[in-house]
């Protein structure tokens, strides 16, 4: 017994010794607060991990790690076969010591460390805990400690895997090959060796691969997914065109003038890449709860020595439910990141569960977010004897062959109205901004009112007033001419999505829930008029990519806790420096992989869900630290008045942590009552 007390004596004076003179130093004389001081020892294996995985042109690196890890967890489980075989034949529990030492060592090393440092955590923790039960012969509980540390980190390192890998595919997405004009003929070449002065053919449909300037041809190209902007932009010869945009009719030569890292999506990148990032660690609710409680366990074990003894001492160290916590939250975690993945939400940061209970304030982008792809048709403006029917039949006989959204809603229109659709004759098919045709010895013009001019057209007085409304409320107007006559024009109006108002009315009852936002680089009348349709509180126009990142942080600024729903390259910016980010399945690439949330039905259906699945998952969590800390209090509480000793907290640790498994699964086991009453729902609202 005396050896034991000045044994662990001597543990706690070195660490405390350290700690006080730490606290003597001046100020100034401090060290500056590193990553490494405030990481735990999961933190930092993680990070290797990572670092690991991110080198994909070193694989020695990552095969290192595994194998590293692999045999730290094979060490824990033979000390815990060991030891365990040493309760029938006790010579075999001494031999489980050096797998111990080897399975635990970056506890000790860290604790170690902190120690120089002037500091504890629970490493320190723990390495006591080894280290006196231990000197006590306790060879099965050393073992148990260091195979739940191991458990521990596997789970967590093979969660925060899964969803690191995701974020690891950023803006590597691009097109394999593109069209080049080299004397006079188009060869394909790899999308990589594409160089600025090359001149690159972009028809109807296809991506932009590069910045450049419009070298011939024209055409109408959809830039909201970089702009916001809803309307598709007009380009012609001299004019510029971007990277990741979509030319929906027409066809452009481009000179390149920026390739690769030059780009705007890849400036916008760059900056993306250097905001905060809140992925960059995977620091779970558990390690800072466990944290916060090492002190007054240190505290405590020091006051319980020389009062009750050494075994009495260590079990006050050991009722810390570090252990307990470091497995049970990330299994927490994991099964609530699979509930979401069954419904249809894919959530790629755990840490996103807890920061949704926080959020006040929601934020929608409004083109692809709050309104769909397709537009629909609103009024039909006619000139001279013609009617709706025939601007309609002329104008979806022209779009007959293109598959770009306002084609397909002028198509729409057509099948709605019930109208045949006359053949065109392919002959005489051309396309620019807008499209020209012959339809039964007619020629006819599709387009806008630019396109008219270039046709020399002449556009009547009545169409031009509408034509100036259309850019001034953000909407677009197709002109239909017949024979160089101007017959009418078809407004291409933005499509809400049907479940954005269901939505929105409901997260807005949420009593967390005090503001709601729209930011759209789209016109102030749609997007004003928008926020009103759909009870949205308040809104920016007009906003540029850069600008919306700078209204977030205003807001932060302010009080607000945000949530940001976005699926462009311009919200990427925006997404990252939110508190919590949601995109949607379809949404571009950048907007997807910087998203800690994807709703994968490309809806917003799933939007209220997730709230619901955050409060579950808090809920539980809170549920699952009571649990555990039950036993902490029963286990410091024994010690001090009944005296218990190690062995009687690693009994009320396992009841625990048996109690805190069966709560961690409850709502998988929930699943299917829930699901069947969310399906009577459904078909009740039908």
């Amino acid at each position: 017994m005396i050896l034991e007390t000045l044994a662990l004596g001597s543990i706690l004076y070195i660490g405390f010794k350290d700690l006080k003179n730490g606290f003597k130093k001046d100020r100034s004389s401090l060290p500056i607060k590193t990553s490494k001081e405030t990481k735990s020892v999961l933190e930092e294996r993680l990070t290797r991990m990572f670092e690991a995985n991110a080198q994909s042109d070193d694989n020695k690196k990552k095969i290192a790690y595994e194998k590293e890890s692999k045999r730290e967890m094979v060490s824990a489980s033979i000390a815990l076969a060991l030891s365990t075989a040493g309760f029938f034949y006790r010579p075999l529990s001494p031999l489980s010591l050096p797998f111990v030492i080897y399975a635990s060592k970056d506890v000790y090393k860290k604790a170690f460390w902190l120690i120089k440092q002037g500091k504890v955590s629970v490493s320190t923790l723990m390495t006591i805990t080894i280290v006196g039960v231990i000197i006590m012969g306790r060879f099965f509980i050393a073992s148990l400690i260091a195979f739940l540390i191991k458990l521990a980190l596997r789970m967590t390192a093979r969660m925060a895997q899964t969803s690191k890998k995701q974020l690891f595919d950023v803006f590597e997405h691009h097109i394999d090959f593109v069209w080049i004009i080299v004397d006079g003929v188009e060869i394909r070449v790899p999308f990589n060796d594409l160089q600025s002065g090359d001149v690159v053919v972009v028809h109807a449909g296809e991506i932009i691969p590069a910045d450049g300037t419009v070298a011939e041809g024209m055409a109408s190209v959809d830039q909201h997914i970089l702009t916001g902007e809803a309307r598709p932009i007009e380009r012609e010869i001299g004019e510029e065109v971007f990277a990741s945009t979509v030319v929906l009719s027409g066809k452009i030569h481009i000179k390149v003038e920026k390739t690769g890292e030059e780009s705007t999506v890849a400036k916008i990148t760059h900056i993306l890449n250097h905001t905060i990032d809140f992925k960059s660690t995977t620091q779970l609710r558990a390690e800072t709860f466990s944290e916060h409680l090492v002190k007054p366990a240190l505290i405590a074990g020091i006051f319980a020595l020389p009062m009750l003894g050494f075994s009495s001492a260590l079990a006050v160290l050991n009722a810390h439910p570090k252990n307990k916590i470091m497995i049970l939250a990330p299994l927490t975690i994991m099964n609530h990141l699979n509930l979401a993945s069954k419904q249809g939400i894919l959530i790629k940061d755990g840490r996103s569960l807890e920061l949704l209970k926080q959020v006040d304030t929601i934020i929608f982008d409004k083109t692809g977010t709050l309104t769909e792809e397709q537009p629909h048709v609103g009024a039909i403006h006619c000139c001279s004897h013609y009617d709706e029917n025939d601007v309609v039949i002329y104008a979806a006989a022209a779009e007959y062959k293109q598959s770009h959204p306002l084609a397909k809603a002028i198509q729409q229109e057509a099948e709605n109205r019930q109208l045949t659709v006359p053949p065109i004759d392919d002959s005489e098919y051309k396309i620019g901004y807008g499209l020209i045709v012959d339809v039964a010895g007619q020629t006819i013009h599709v387009g806008s009112d630019r396109f008219m001019e270039v046709e020399s057209i002449l556009i009547p007085l009545n169409i031009k007033e509408q034509q100036q409304l259309s850019h001034e409320e953000g909407y677009t107007l197709i002109l239909v001419a017949v024979d160089n006559n101007v017959i009418g024009g078809i407004e291409l109006l933005p499509t809400v999505r049907p479940e954005a108002k269901a939505v929105i009315r409901q997260l807005k009852q949420r009593p967390n829930i005090k503001s709601t936002f729209i930011i759209s680089g789209d016109n102030e009348v749609p997007t004003k008029k928008l926020a009103q349709e759909l009870g949205i509180d308040s809104y920016f126009a007009e906003t540029l990519p850069e600008s919306k990142a700078d209204i977030i942080e205003q807001l932060q600024q302010q009080g607000h806790f945000i949530c940001y729903v976005g699926d462009g390259i311009n919200d990427s910016i925006a997404l990252k420096k939110s508190q919590v980010s949601v995109s949607l399945r379809g949404a571009s690439t950048i907007a997807t992989d910087t998203a800690q949330i994807v709703l994968m039905d490309q809806g917003l259906n799933h939007l209220t869900l997730l709230f619901d699945l955050a409060d579950d998952f808090n809920a539980n969590m809170n549920t699952t630290f009571g649990i555990l800390l039950a036993p902490a209090i029963l286990g410091v509480s024994g010690a001090f008045i009944f005296g218990f000793g190690i062995a009687y907290t690693v009994a009320l640790n396992m009841t625990g942590l048996a109690f805190g498994l069966g709560n961690t699964m409850l709502p998988l086991l929930k699943q299917p009552k829930k699901q069947l009453h969310s399906e009577a729902s459904n078909l009740k609202n039908q």
